[in-house]
């Protein structure tokens, strides 16, 4: 995939946040019960203040895609909705442009309501007209994939056809600003990558979009640039690459740059250190999408602290049920990886057919002395995960090419008695 042009630093920005703070006020206490409000009815409610965000700041420029990353409850979500106008805030937000949002799921949609009825309402609310929002109706409705659906009340909608609506009617509304929420997590994988291809044609033809994620795979893949949040204030603002090794960092405690030494997180006699593990096409591209039926390589760096002979190297691929999937190890393929002197960085790579079925799965990389899995060099898992996409198998866990065929092998019973 071709990446698009930088954005220009010079322009005038689409939106700038500037100082931006958000306090909650929430209750000590709660009364549960009428009998309690009336026994006490003077008694006043006492509040403690939570501050969500402090003086956030950052501006994005024309045509930028801006990602938002953060642990849960680090504040995205909060900042979002204050950059929508959903909350108020403290100091200043000041946005140039239409702006479509899909922050929350439900959010603008009567569920009593059926989807013609939700969509127009929702095209209004967005800022089309009542005529252009009816307009558009046929081609939500097709992008989402509810034609058979779509003269249900949202009621009978399931979460995941929820948002293949609400993500539909928001690119219909040709919005110089789109705001997106990790809600799209909730659809399926097909749809994800529907939404990814819907990106990269946005992207490139130079719309704004803001975009909170918890992948990082998707914020290195899409974004100019992204903004790090922990605990309401900005950690990092700067290159995806670097927000992503900063998040790690917190989720894992220790920075993927250094290959780490907690023994809580690696397992090993840490004579070796595998980092920067990704997958990637036969172009060389790094992928986090992957479609069913291309050929890929999961390629990983092995940094070794010492002089180690011949070791052997193994990927596992875990399923969302964590159940191993695919398992290979070098030895299948060599007699000898070689012998490496302390100091020396290298290269493993395995390359497969993706026959697995749609759904996301995560890579655990191990190193261990020749002639024992058990004695264990180094083990990575937990940094890296992909998503396979395609249309949705029939049950297996994976989706082999086959061919069928029906021979006659013998006439009918009444022709061989006859016979």
């Amino acid at each position: 995939m071709e990446s698009a042009p930088s954005p220009s630093r010079t322009a005038t920005p689409v939106l700038v946040a500037r100082d931006v703070s958000k306090t909650f006020r929430v209750p000590e206490e709660r009364r549960h019960t009428l009998k309690e409000r009336a026994l006490h009815p003077r008694r006043r409610i006492r509040y403690q203040t939570f501050r969500a965000l402090n003086d956030v700041s950052f501006a994005v420029q024309p045509g930028e895609f801006f990602g938002i990353a953060g642990r849960n409850g680090s504040g995205k979500s909060t900042l979002l909705k204050c950059l929508a106008g959903i909350y108020g805030a403290d100091g200043q937000i000041w946005r140039r442009g239409r702006l479509s949002t899909l922050i929350e799921l439900g959010v603008g949609f009567n569920i009593d309501m059926a989807a013609r009825d939700n969509v127009v309402m929702n095209g209004i609310m967005l800022g089309l007209s009542p005529k252009e929002a009816r307009k558009r109706y046929e081609s939500v409705i097709e992008f989402a994939e509810l034609q058979e659906f779509k003269d249900l009340k949202l009621k009978n909608y399931s979460s995941g056809m929820q948002v293949r609506l609400a993500f539909s009617v928001a690119i219909q509304v040709d919005a110089d600003i789109l705001m997106v929420d990790e809600v799209l997590a909730v659809g399926d994988a097909a749809f994800q990558q529907k939404c990814f291809d819907v990106f990269n044609d946005l992207r490139d033809r130079g719309r704004t979009i803001v975009f909170v994620t918890h992948d990082m795979g998707s914020l290195q893949r899409f974004c100019h640039r992204a903004l790090l949040l922990e605990r309401g204030e900005s950690v990092y603002l700067g290159e995806p690459r670097e927000v992503a090794d900063r998040y790690l960092e917190l989720n894992f405690g220790r920075d993927p740059r250094s290959m780490g030494t907690d023994a809580d997180v690696r397992a090993g006699d840490g004579q070796a250190r595998i980092f920067d593990v990704w997958l990637e096409n036969d172009s060389g591209e790094r992928l986090s999408n992957v479609p069913q039926h291309h050929r890929v390589t999961l390629k990983a760096r092995v940094l070794f602290m010492v002089d180690v002979n011949d070791p052997s190297g193994s990927l596992y691929i875990y399923n969302e049920e964590h159940r191993a999937i695919v398992i290979a190890t070098t030895w299948m393929d060599n007699e000898r990886t070689g012998d490496f002197e302390a100091g020396e960085e290298v290269e493993i790579a395995f390359t497969f057919d993706n026959v697995l079925a749609p759904g996301r799965y995560a890579p655990v990389l191990q190193l261990a002395h020749r002639g024992s899995g058990l004695d264990m060099i180094d083990r990575f898992e937990g940094g890296f995960s992909f998503v396979v996409t395609g249309p949705q198998a029939l049950g297996g866990v994976v989706d082999v090419p086959t061919r069928s065929s029906v021979n006659r092998v013998s006439a009918p019973i009444e022709q061989r008695t006859r016979a």
